[in-house]
């Protein structure tokens, strides 16, 4: 039986709403506090911090026991560790070396993915509590809820409070930075054990022997991926023909074709039309019935049909804001709400919804607020998809360049090709370079395989400064690493050119402005 267990007791370390000290309101222009964070997540910290940083008075408020948000305790920092836990205790790695059954622990259980889990989030949060600290940030433990557009009532949710348990703040700025929460679908009986959200993977008690996901988004391939690597039967189900549509597609072709070599059944242009549980002869499982007529049948699912902004209880209209139907918040070029004195950052404002971007939301915002010049290239934000194996991609990829109407040519190295793919047994990776067919410069680049999220930092940084394929060529990198990979798909694209390589011309560095966090 799959079920889940209690969760282990974790420390609250934020001041009650009652605790406050006497002396708040001697704020400069009577308001509370200069900037008021709403959400403690990664764009959260990043706005507070920098906003410290310039001699703020600042406050964050979370209604959570524990700061960090959906990214350390639930989400980003749990599932990477658990994929790396699956990675090492597998020993996927090492089975193009060694065979595919080779694995470093037979019989692996959850408690062995959770013991790591579950130390890496404490240091997580120790991390952020000492920086919030340091930084001399407030940290408050309350719901927050607009009730005019500087004013915010805030109700103690430990239980610890004294008297009514609330009361009313004001701020001169304020950053909505809440997150998302996990999407549920009204007419599918959640119960945590056998049909579940990403929210519940980490409550397991026992892997099942197979697995059903809906939704073949982000989080649905990198929990398919990560069960199917443990040897588990794995059905991923969703209604788009693709997989991961906004990635680049030879990319997510290659991502297919090894999904399925790890024995998972891809049901793609498929809707689902009932989940029920149900009792059997191997005990209680879950059946699928897709609109198609077909079903699935599994000892676990896992419902992820993406995530919704958790602005339901903020009362939004009395600051003059709304949500769209997705609980999402629409913002300007300066993360600038409706509201100029309100910003939102993160998830809440939908893609890409990445931690990384995040980070650099909160700053940009802080920075904007209150008036330091910034420099910052959205458009060379990097995506991390930790899939088994991992993606990662900056800049344009081939159908938006068709679309646009660029001419351009690519350059592709394997990771076979390179003598450290050989070493680590990864002989299926694969790096990609785009570039403009007239003036050589990159325009993108897309990695699948060991070390992506890492490698793409290289072709980022000469993307930043203008680069062109050129430049890969006339370096050199050290050997034997995958980071070769550039140079060899930098030949192989020039060669398609049927041209020679130029000499780079030399790059200054760009002068950074604005306040680093």
């Amino acid at each position: 039986m799959i079920q889940k267990s209690s969760p282990a007791p974790r420390e609250v370390f934020m001041t009650h709403v009652t605790d406050l000290p006497s002396d708040v309101a001697a704020a400069p222009a009577d308001f509370t506090y200069d900037l008021l964070v709403i959400g403690s997540g990664p764009g959260g910290q990043r706005a507070a911090i920098q906003a410290a940083k310039l001699g703020k008075k600042v406050a964050v408020v979370e209604r959570k026991a524990v700061v960090g948000g959906v990214c350390i305790n639930t989400g980003t920092i749990p599932s990477k560790t658990f994929r790396e836990a699956i990675m090492h205790l597998s020993g996927y790695n090492e089975r193009g070396l060694y065979g595919a059954s080779y694995s470093v622990k037979d019989d692996i259980g959850v408690e062995d993915l959770l013991r790591r889990t579950t130390s890496v989030i404490g240091h997580e949060l120790d991390v952020v509590r000492a920086q919030l600290h340091r930084n001399r940030v407030e940290v408050i433990s309350a719901e927050a809820s607009f009730i005019g557009p500087h004013t915010l009532r805030l109700r103690d949710v430990s239980g610890k409070g004294h008297g009514d348990g609330w009361r009313d703040v004001t701020a001169r700025q304020i950053v909505i930075a809440v997150g998302t929460k996990a999407a549920r679908d009204p007419n599918i009986p959640f119960d945590g054990q056998r049909i579940l959200i990403s929210d519940d993977i980490l409550d397991l008690t026992e892997l099942p022997r197979t697995v059903a996901v809906i939704g073949g988004g982000v989080i649905g391939c990198e929990y398919a991926s990560m069960f199917a690597a443990l040897g588990v039967r794995v059905t991923l189900i969703d209604k788009r023909p693709r997989l991961l549509d906004f990635i680049d597609h030879e990319i997510t072709d290659i991502l297919a074709y090894q999904l399925r070599q790890n024995r998972m059944t891809l049901r793609l242009g498929e809707a689902v039309h009932s989940v029920q549980k149900e009792d059997g002869e191997r005990g209680e499982r879950v059946r699928i019935v897709l609109a198609s007529g077909k079903e699935v049948t599994a000892d676990l699912v896992l419902y992820s049909i993406g995530r919704i902004g958790a602005t339901a209880k903020l009362n939004l209209e009395a600051a003059g804001l709304s949500a769209d139907s997705r609980g999402r918040i629409d913002v300007n070029e300066h993360y600038q709400t409706a509201a100029p004195h309100i910003y939102a950052v993160g998830d809440v404002i939908g893609f890409p919804s990445l931690a990384s971007v995040s980070m650099e939301q909160g700053r940009l915002a802080a920075c904007h607020a209150y008036g330091v010049p910034t420099q910052s290239v959205p458009e060379l934000f990097p995506y991390g998809i930790y899939t088994i194996p991992e993606i990662s991609t900056v800049g344009k990829n081939e159908e938006e360049l068709t679309q646009d109407g660029v001419p351009y040519e690519i350059g592709k190295a394997q990771y076979r090709e390179i003598a450290r793919g050989q070493i680590i047994g990864d002989e299926q990776g694969t790096l990609k370079l785009i570039f403009n067919m007239d003036t050589r410069e990159l325009l993108g680049v897309h990695i699948i395989g060991t070390g992506a999220s890492e490698l793409i930092h290289i072709g980022q940084a000469v993307m930043a400064f203008g680069g062109t394929v050129d430049y890969f060529v006339n370096t050199v990198f050290n050997y034997p690493t995958l980071a070769e990979c550039y140079k060899t798909a930098a030949f192989d694209g020039i060669n398609r050119l049927g041209s020679a390589p130029t000499l780079e011309p030399k790059l200054e560095p760009a002068q950074e402005v604005g306040v680093v966090v």
